[in-house]
């Protein structure tokens, strides 16, 4: 009973899956990354190339052009985020 469930009724339903995904994706062509899409508003538009610094708070890497400075005993310090630069100056 189970292996007449097995070859009439879950077969067939896996042979049919497999063939719809591999023609979905056969006929569907390229996929484009679509995960790096347009900014998020109010993000800033950050050049490629350029000086990256390490933000001494939490270690991410931030470019010089975009990076929030403050200059500490003549020293510039560039933070990724206003939150950054407060947590050091506390």
């Amino acid at each position: 009973m189970i292996r007449g469930f097995i070859e009439e009724i879950l077969l067939p339903l896996l042979i049919f899956l497999l063939a719809r995904s591999f023609l979905r994706g056969f006929f569907s062509g390229p996929r484009r990354d679509t995960s790096r899409g347009a900014p998020a508003p109010g993000a800033p538009v950050v050049q490629p190339g350029g000086d990256l610094k390490r933000d001494p708070v939490c270690g991410t890497y931030v470019s010089t052009a975009v990076s929030v400075k403050r200059t500490v005993k003549g020293e510039v310090l560039h933070f990724c985020s206003e939150e950054c630069r407060d947590k050091y100056c506390q």
